[in-house]
């Protein structure tokens, strides 16, 4: 199950990244917003690399500092990375990880294109990380760790990479109840990032096992009837993703822009799944927006037998 699932989950986020979905959609941006970005947060990096996906704005609550080195677990397009880059400067890194290689090539195209030298981007799965241990002052997610079918393994790497004393400042979906059975069942629901999530106490409980100290747990409160916002905008037929007066069609681009003749009938996406799933379900009755926060122990010294027994 969990092989179809990351598939499934591959596949979706696949055909996102090779749409021309960007933050030159009206719904996109307003999808965006709705989840904590600001209008000039959005200008300052590639429109590209915002692609509607967010359930929050983990570099406005991640405390990042020059010279850190900050991770993005599910970096998509590079939104929060490209965000993060500036925070950390140009003696700090921000390492976007995707298991999507349409994401990671996209992202890799936006930096590109908005010439950032303190970032890189690497194919991988989040609870198997390409980096060493103690090495990562921040790490932050964005609606991405509800996709891990093994989420105490997402855990248990996050808390190795961590220096002793780093953070982890996360913006996901949780459950303040059980979800409907229509929903808890359905592989749509999966992608869409509401089947995966795990309850407040058990995402609590979890992160603790890892070796999480001070973990919170707050419920942004934003509506996740905001994604519906993307109506139409998703599928490679869609007539919003063909060229506009804001989006004219010689305007250089590495991404494909799709037409109206791309293909017959469009390929329903995420955005479409989980419109379909808020026409039928009130998840904000069941589910949360929640901003997640917890520290790795610092270090300690030893001074002496005691404290070494």
């Amino acid at each position: 199950m969990a092989g179809q699932l990351l598939d499934s989950v591959k596949a979706k986020y696949g055909a996102v990244a090779a749409s021309g979905l960007s933050g030159e959609h009206a719904g996109v941006q307003a999808v965006a917003e709705a989840f904590g970005y600001t209008a000039e947060e959005l200008r300052s990096i590639p429109a590209e690399a915002n692609m509607g996906l967010s359930c929050g704005n983990p570099t406005a609550t991640a405390h990042l500092k020059p010279g850190e080195v900050v991770v993005d677990l599910g970096s998509g397009g590079g939104l929060d990375v490209f965000l993060a880059a500036r925070m950390v400067g140009p003696q700090g890194r921000a390492i976007g990880i995707d298991m999507t290689p349409e994401m990671i090539e996209r992202a890799r195209a936006n930096a590109e294109a908005g010439g950032y030298t303190n970032v890189e981007f690497h194919l991988a799965a989040i609870d198997h990380l390409p980096l060493p241990d103690a090495s990562v002052d921040c790490v932050i997610s964005n609606c991405v760790l509800n996709l891990a079918p093994d989420k105490p393994a997402v855990f248990r790497e996050i808390f190795r990479i961590l220096k002793p004393g780093g953070r982890l400042a996360v913006s996901d979906i949780a459950l303040k109840s059980d979800l409907p059975k229509e929903i808890s069942i359905s592989l749509a629901a999966w992608v869409g990032c509401i089947a995966g999530a795990i309850s407040i106490d058990d995402y609590r409980t979890g992160l603790l096992q890892a070796g999480f100290q001070f973990v919170e747990i707050v419920d942004s409160g934003a509506d996740l009837n905001a994604y519906a916002k993307v109506e139409n905008q998703s599928g490679c037929c869609s007539p919003a993703m063909a060229p506009t007066a804001e989006q004219p069609s010689n305007r250089p681009s590495p991404f494909p822009i799709a037409s109206s003749s791309c293909c017959s009938p469009p390929e329903p996406g995420v955005h479409d799944d989980l419109r379909n799933l808020l026409s039928h379900f009130d998840v904000n009755a069941a589910a949360a927006s929640v901003k997640v926060y917890a520290l790795k122990p610092a270090a300690r010294s030893c001074c002496g037998p005691a404290c070494c027994a």
